[in-house]
């Protein structure tokens, strides 16, 4: 491949047999697609989460909603309208006790709400266990990067240029300037002032308006010991040398966190685990002109506290939202809500790429199950939609809830006349790969006629939809 073109590469696995729900804890109750990502650009993935795709690792799968006995859909925050709940203020308030005073809460105050205030970004890898193919490197596909393989094409090249590159500067909490600080604090004297000699008091301009996110975090971290906690955020790139420098910390944090809030076995939470559920990403590191100045792909965004990372949230950067992938914290820290905390910087984390994307305004959850109470404070991080299963569209969550309350599943969209708009209209313009060559799938077809894999090719393309399945590379052995 020349250039600095890049293609999406997946082997498609259909349909499972049924494996244990994290969920419900049915034995074979959870069922989905899965295939198998080498390689994929940011706008294939940011169009396969609006389908109801989600990763884990390398590994993309869809749950198949009709037939799981806990039905997962994608939810999507609006970050620029989102306003804190009472709830999120409070927790604001407790990382800023903790910060200037020390004082953490006992971890009985938790208590039952640690799953509610643990986890908007869970993995539905962790919770509910999609199995990944034993087998999937081919021997024309040794390569993690499409950017490193030499296809041939059998007609005109349908690629889309997109600059590669790494690196990320890290991301400081955001803090208040400090002539505004002063400012506040004159007008704070001539008021009191004012008051002495009779006078009554004028109220600051904002009085009336309501505070941002922004404005609350910043006013949590105004202690002098601030500077205690620090945010970074480093590409999932081994070549960085921030991430390399952390990388062992962040993998005994991670297996420190397995084992302790999931009661993994330590064989289960290994170096190698760690490296291939949340280091190994098929997300090419991309920059634009008009996108965030980090550029898109996978991230870590470290929390550090008193020199130490106390936790870990792992999340994707895409042409129109700030994906959520996992979250993993100190145990010790567990009563500080960090789930909760994470997710509200990671809101005001996408706000701020807004300025430098203006369609970079979503915030993904992963997966909102209502058929589980526990999982359920994802709808919180309001306004919010839910994707419709059938038509997929997006739907407040307050329209899905009723219907939800009915039934594990539903169509969330009740237009009857609404439907796919990438409904598959062509089966034979799906791009598929085959030693090294590219071609639509009819002109595949035509040169093998002895291979009956068109009801798989079919089902492929149905799920990712007509414009994926003219983009994706399908790999055909």
């Amino acid at each position: 491949m020349a250039g600095n073109n890049s293609y999406t590469i997946v082997e498609y696995f259909g349909g499972d047999d049924g494996y244990r729900c994290g969920y419900c804890k049915n034995d074979k109750g959870n069922f989905s697609h899965g295939m198998w990502s080498h390689s994929m650009t940011v706008q294939d993935y940011q169009d396969l989460i609006d389908r109801g795709w989600r990763r884990s690792g390398k590994y993309v799968y869809k749950p198949i909603m009709k037939k799981t006995c806990c039905p997962q859909y994608t939810i999507r925050c609006h970050a620029l309208n989102f306003q804190p709940s009472k709830s999120h203020k409070k927790i604001l308030k407790k990382m800023s006790k903790y910060i200037s005073k020390g004082d953490l809460p006992a971890a009985q105050e938790d208590g039952k709400k640690h799953w509610r205030t643990r986890e908007p970004m869970d993995s539905v890898c962790e919770e509910a266990g999609p199995r990944e193919p034993t087998k999937v490197c081919q021997s024309d596909l040794k390569t993690n990067s499409s950017s490193s393989l030499i296809l041939q094409f059998c007609f005109d090249s349908h690629s889309s240029s997109s600059g590669a590159g790494l690196g990320a500067d890290p991301s400081r909490p955001p803090s208040r300037k400090a002539k505004d600080l002063r400012r506040e604090r004159r007008l704070q004297k001539d008021q009191k002032r004012q008051h002495g000699a009779g006078v009554s008091p004028a109220k600051p301009a904002h009085t009336n308006q309501t505070k941002t996110l922004e404005e609350f975090i910043s006013e949590s971290l105004e202690d002098s010991s601030s500077d205690r906690l620090e945010v970074r955020l480093v590409p999932v790139n081994f070549e960085d040398p921030q991430f390399s420098a952390s990388y062992q910390q962040s993998a005994a944090l991670y297996a420190r966190y397995q084992m302790a809030i999931h009661g993994d076995d330590p064989s289960e939470c290994r170096e190698s685990e760690f490296r291939r559920f949340l280091c190994d990403s098929p997300l090419e590191a991309e920059h634009s002109p008009d996108g965030p100045e980090m550029g898109y792909g996978s991230f870590h965004q470290q929390y550090w506290l008193d020199g130490r990372i106390i936790a870990v949230g792992v999340i994707d950067i895409l042409p129109t939202c700030v994906s959520s992938v996992y979250l993993y914290y100190h145990p010790d820290f567990t009563s500080l809500s960090l789930g909760s905390y994470s997710a509200l910087r990671e809101i005001a984390f996408t706000r701020k790429l807004q300025k430098q994307s203006t369609k970079l305004c979503y915030y993904y959850l992963g997966f909102y199950v209502h058929s589980c109470p526990k999982m359920r404070y994802k709808g919180q991080y309001r306004p919010a939609d839910l994707l419709c299963p059938e038509s997929y569209t997006w739907v407040s969550v307050e329209q899905c809830i009723p219907l939800l309350n009915n039934s594990r599943y539903a169509r969330l969209n009740q237009d009857p006349d609404a439907g796919d708009s990438q409904a598959v209209k062509d089966v034979g313009r799906a791009l598929v790969l085959h030693k090294r060559t590219v071609m639509p799938y009819i002109v595949y077809s035509r040169k093998f006629k002895g291979r009956s894999d068109t009801a798989e090719v079919q089902e492929y393309a149905s799920l990712v939809g007509q414009d994926c399945a003219e983009r994706i590379l399908l790999y055909r052995s």
